[in-house]
């Protein structure tokens, strides 16, 4: 029998740590004068921390040293399920006065950084608000970075075994050895967001701009300060959070490896090489596309392009201009982008390069087999063989993440959503992408106007999606309770 103690443990100090962090845009609303707003906050803050604090008491006579598979399942499912409750606290509390479904909404798109957000006129909303949406992508994006590399490979989630041995498997031993990976992730997490924000005021963002933009790309969320997002910064602004949005959508045990003195890895790397590719390849065909219609220099378009292809590739989610009018083209490819996604270990979201490259390599040794009948070929991937159960772990992964979509964009027709709205809505959320298609949700709007049920199915469609479907589609079965 499972024991949810643990979990429970766990979940109830984590959720009192984000009560605490809620004091950091509190003092952001006291400096500009918006006292009443972290009045909001500060009550937000004490209903997270004793919540949190007393499950955790509650748990505390459990064996913590030792987090079994069934409860690594569990944990990181609560976790994701549970902070959107508090983390969209403020939103109704304080301003914008957010109805429940709307703020919970915002903070599981915040969480799961997905990007897509329901509040408009960004501009006028207290500093802290803003802030604080900016953190939760932050934090959202540091704790996939720790499930994605210390838990999935070992739980053998969509094929995650295949990096075991490169990533730290830790289930089944002492939790401190989990804590100093995510110790050495979030200092890198921490450089790469300070590096992010002193290259954005060197462009010419004022410095709190910068703060919760640094914040925003590095986890890949995309939440920008502005309802025009990145449209109204310039060109190195541009392209400064190119470079940042896909070195954070790199993974990063290559960056502990750069930090060790080994660069060869991060240069080998089999993903990094068809993450840059990919993003390569379609940043030259739309750049070739988008002059042409725009009969204009070709430095800006490259730019716009270069910066849109990355910011949906990734999963960030900004947006420069509103490519869902630069014609058909460019919309079914935008489509497809957000479809593939980054590396694995990274912040980035959707199905992953590298599964992409297992199933080429499967769909290239069955094409050779039935050329050769008698000889024997293997699916390989960086060199080496690979066995039949990632491929099927990876197969059924994709069965599930399109099937899984197909089932949210009905339920959205059903709802009410014209189809282009129901298809990219459903992508969007369950590759947790941000803006969708069409004028309704794509680039150059937003999710306010979707009905309310229609924003519960997206939120939950975040949830599975940001944890690699399997793990959140396990805790419904009853073998895994009685397991």
């Amino acid at each position: 029998m499972i024991d949810l103690r643990p979990a429970g443990y766990l979940v109830g100090w984590l959720v009192a740590a984000l009560g605490g962090s809620m004091i950091l845009p509190l003092l952001a609303n006291l400096v500009v004068g918006h006292g009443q707003n972290a009045g909001e906050f500060s009550a937000a803050a004490i209903i997270t921390v004793v919540t949190g604090a007393t499950v955790s008491l509650a748990c505390a006579n459990c064996d913590r040293r030792r987090i079994g598979v069934q409860e690594s399942f569990l944990l990181a499912t609560v976790i994701w399920a549970v902070f959107p409750f508090f983390g969209a606290l403020p939103f109704m509390m304080g301003e914008p006065h957010a109805s429940f479904t709307d703020a919970f909404f915002e903070a599981m798109s915040a969480l799961t950084t997905t990007g897509a957000t329901v509040f408009s006129g960004l501009e006028s909303l207290p500093p802290g608000v803003l802030l604080w949406r900016g953190m939760l992508q932050w934090f959202g994006g540091l704790g996939i970075i720790v499930v994605a590399m210390v838990f999935l490979p070992t739980l053998k989630v969509g094929g995650m075994q295949i990096f075991r041995s490169e990533a730290f498997d830790t289930l089944g031993k002492m939790l401190p050895r989990a804590g100093t990976i995510a110790m050495s992730l979030t200092s890198i997490y921490f450089l790469l967001t300070f590096l992010c924000f002193m290259a954005y005021i060197f462009t010419g963002m004022v410095p709190f701009d910068a703060l919760v933009h640094a914040m925003t790309t590095i986890s890949t969320g995309g939440m920008a300060n502005t309802d025009a997002s990145f449209s109204i910064y310039g060109a190195g602004t541009h392209y400064v959070s190119v470079i940042f949005m896909v070195l954070a959508a790199l993974p990063f045990v290559r960056f502990m490896q750069l930090a060790a003195g080994s660069a060869r890895p991060i240069l080998r790397d089999t993903q990094i090489q068809g993450f840059l590719i990919v993003i390569g390849c379609f940043t030259l065909v739309l750049s070739v596309y988008y002059a042409m219609r725009a009969e204009g220099a070709f430095e800006p378009a490259f730019r716009e392009v270069l910066f849109n292809v990355t910011s949906v590739a990734t999963g960030t989610g900004y947006a420069s201009a509103d490519y869902g009018v630069w014609g058909p083209l460019a919309v079914s490819l935008f489509f497809i982008i957000g479809l593939i996604g980054g590396c694995s270990g990274s912040t980035a979201c959707s199905v992953k390069i590298f599964r992409y490259q297992l199933l080429i390599s499967a769909i290239s040794a069955e094409v050779k087999r039935i050329h050769s009948p008698s000889r024997v070929f293997t699916p390989r991937y960086a060199g080496r063989a690979v066995s039949d159960d990632i491929m099927g772990s990876v197969i059924a992964f994709f069965m599930f993440f399109y099937l899984s979509l197909a089932v949210v964009a009905v339920l959205l027709v059903l709802v009410g959503l014209e189809p282009i709205t129901a298809i990219s809505g459903a992508a969007t959320a369950i590759a947790n992408i941000g803006p969708g298609l069409g004028p309704e949700i794509g680039p150059a709007g937003n999710f306010a106007g979707l009905p309310a049920l229609a924003k519960w199915i997206l939120a939950g469609a975040m949830l599975i999606g940001r944890l690699e479907l399997m793990s959140v589609f396990v805790l419904f079965t009853a073998a895994f309770w009685r397991g």
